[in-house]
């Protein structure tokens, strides 16, 4: 590693925040991570990680401390409520193509992974539990600020403008955890409704359902009465208590650059700035790959600035976004696509067309 030779701050410490203020110290930055909340967030249950995704986590040195932790999916099917097969998902093909499994890790093991290799170096300023209200003056005193906070993100909304911002998709997903295994993976699909079952760690299963409506755990469980097991018995067995619902948002429209700025702090004019995750392309959680693009956005961006540094800051971001833009677009296009599809009520038309997707 080269002598610190910029400076940077990002605002966020979820998956995408602390994966490129990783990046950033290792390639030789001055970074401070700013974090609104008073610890660092743990919510949720499991994330998918893409074997791209991993590759992305071994770049930036965390890849075997989440390996560690996490589980491979596989044999994973797509069923009706009553428990036909329609589809299996592509997990042993992905597996052939890219010589190893999708992963399953628990949002806090990846969280921890991240924040114990970014304290290992010592020298990172992590500030919790402050707001940020003045982007201006983040960007006026540092040679590049990155929006890492989320779909509402501050940064986006002060340097991109408003126009695109969070859009309800009119659905509620519950998400939460089982204690106990079960060999039904994948996804049950119902008339406007489905249900997920992945494996999470030994001895545990995350789940997560979407639904139009359902405000309560007793309408939930409703809802999805009558279906294969052990949908019913974990709706039953789990307390609602550790239970999250959430109202699904994605940012719309697509932003037509994930970068801006002028000539930076050392030319005396305003800074430059980066979009990653959640702020640059929320996206709903269908396929599964919100943590995925994150971690890759966070590698792309700090490999680009790495190779030129901070005197070639313009540089380092058009290509960044030329190399993340379009394809974090995409997924967020092709998820937005996937929940109408599993999502609809002419549960016919559907079923037909699955039972037609390879493996």
């Amino acid at each position: 590693m080269t002598g610190l030779t910029g400076t940077a701050v990002v605002v966020g410490a979820g998956v995408g925040g602390l994966a490129t203020a990783l990046g950033l110290r290792r390639a030789g930055w001055r970074v401070k991570v700013l974090e609104r909340r008073a610890q660092p967030e743990r919510y949720g249950t499991a994330f998918a990680l893409h074997p791209t995704a991993q590759r992305a986590l071994d770049q930036l040195g965390v890849g075997a401390a989440v390996g560690r932790r996490a589980v491979p999916y596989r044999g994973a099917r797509v069923r009706t409520p009553q428990g036909r097969v329609l589809a299996s998902l592509p997990l042993e093909r992905i597996e052939r193509k890219f010589g190893r499994p999708e992963l399953l890790v628990s949002r806090p093991h990846l969280i921890d992974a991240l924040l114990g290799e970014l304290v290992a170096h010592g020298d990172v300023e992590l500030t919790l539990g402050e707001s940020v209200t003045d982007v201006a003056a983040l960007v006026g005193g540092h040679d590049l600020v990155v929006g890492a906070d989320g779909i509402g993100s501050a940064v986006r909304t002060a340097c991109f403008g408003g126009r695109s911002g969070p859009r309800q998709v009119g659905t509620v997903a519950w998400i939460g955890i089982a204690d106990f295994e079960t060999e039904v993976y994948g996804e049950t699909w119902g008339r406007g409704r489905f249900f997920g079952l992945t494996p999470v760690e030994p001895g545990r299963t995350n789940w997560y359902a979407a639904v139009p409506g359902a405000t309560t755990a007793e309408q939930l469980r409703g809802l999805f009465e009558g279906w294969h097991e052990p949908i019913p018995r974990i709706l039953t067995e789990t307390d609602p208590a550790g239970w999250l619902r959430y109202e699904m948002r994605h940012l719309y429209p697509a932003l037509p650059t994930f970068v801006h700025g002028g000539q930076g702090r050392r030319g005396g004019q305003a800074g430059h700035v980066a979009l990653v995750g959640d702020a640059a392309h929320a996206m709903t959680p269908n396929l599964g790959q919100g943590a995925c693009t994150a971690i890759l956005d966070a590698e792309a961006l700090t490999r680009a600035v790495a190779e030129r540094g901070p005197a070639d800051l313009p540089a380092a971001l058009r290509a960044y976004d030329r190399e993340r833009r379009r394809g974090a677009q995409r997924v967020a296009f092709g998820s937005r696509t996937l929940h109408r599809f599993v999502s609809t009520e002419r549960t016919g038309l559907r079923d037909a067309v699955a039972r037609l997707l390879p493996g």
